[in-house]
Formats: structure tokens, C-alpha cells, sequence
């Protein structure tokens, strides 16, 4: 499983012209779920996605998480994440799962962050969505857990 977090002022997914997820400062985190991934990914990348340090503390220093702050986090679906970029001029997708198990895992950490954080928002798998933000900093970071990643 790969997440591709950022640092935001604010974030937010229209689809169809209409706004299905906004939050104002927190973490906006594009999910990608690999082929083997499953429910110790998903533990795992909640873990990381609630208790990554990437929020500054009172000395200016990256010391904080989501889960400290009590920040929004904002979970996007996109396999493209995975794709296998390493030859030629169009990318592969066979390094993401199946649609079918890519949305029962995407929806399997969607219920962890919201079973274990107040503030957490989505997308709609499958759809076409325009994702807005503001970075913070910027700050953006590559996670991955299992499928070689940890």
C-alpha cells in the first residue's frame, strides 16, 4: 500500500461539480493499494498516516502528527500511484491491485481513520476528481507498507 501525504492548509474533492470532501489543516493522503495488500497494510499505513511527524512543535521542528494536532486527514483513492513508470513512454498498472480489491482495502483504511480519528474526509472510488490544496511548506512525503515498502 502506498500513500503519497501532504502537508495542507486546506484540501478538498469535487466530483460532478460537487464538493464531497473538504478539510481545512491536516494531512491529504493519495492511496494506492498494491496486489498482496490486505489488513496488515492497512493497520499498518493508518498507523503511519496518524502518527507520522510532519506537524512542527513549539520549536519549529517536525515533532508533531496528525493524531497530536487533531488535524483532517483527506484519503484519495488513486492506483496511478502504483503504476511502473520504468520503461517506455505510457505507464504499466500492473503493479496496482484490481479494481475489486482496490476499493475493499482503500475502504478498509477508510474505516480505520475514521474508527480511530475525528476529522476524516474522502473521495469516491473510481470516480473522476478534481482535488484541490494548499500545501504547507511544502511538505510531502512517499509512505509504502508491505509489497516492499516495510
Amino acid at each position: 500500500m502506498i500513500a503519497l501525504i501532504q502537508r495542507v492548509r486546506r484540501a478538498s474533492v469535487v466530483v460532478a461539480g460537487e464538493t464531497i470532501g473538504a478539510i481545512g489543516a491536516g494531512l491529504l493522503a493519495l492511496v494506492a493499494v498494491q496486489p498482496g495488500d490486505g489488513e496488515v497494510q492497512a493497520q499498518r499505513m493508518i498507523e503511519r498516516l496518524l502518527g507520522y511527524r510532519v506537524f512542527a512543535d513549539d520549536a519549529g521542528r517536525m515533532n508533531r502528527s496528525l493524531s497530536d494536532t487533531g488535524g483532517g486527514l483527506l484519503l484519495v483513492s488513486q492506483f496511478t500511484l502504483a503504476a511502473d513508470t520504468g520503461k517506455g513512454m505510457r505507464p504499466s498498472f500492473t503493479r496496482a491491485a484490481s479494481p475489486i480489491e482496490g476499493e475493499r482495502w482503500f475502504n478498509r483504511l477508510l474505516e480505520l481513520a475514521r474508527q480511530r480519528h475525528g476529522v476524516v474526509e474522502t473521495g469516491r472510488f473510481g470516480a473522476h476528481m478534481e482535488v484541490s490544496l494548499i500545501n504547507d511548506g511544502p511538505v510531502t512525503f512517499w509512505l509504502q507498507v508491505g509489497s516492499g515498502g516495510e
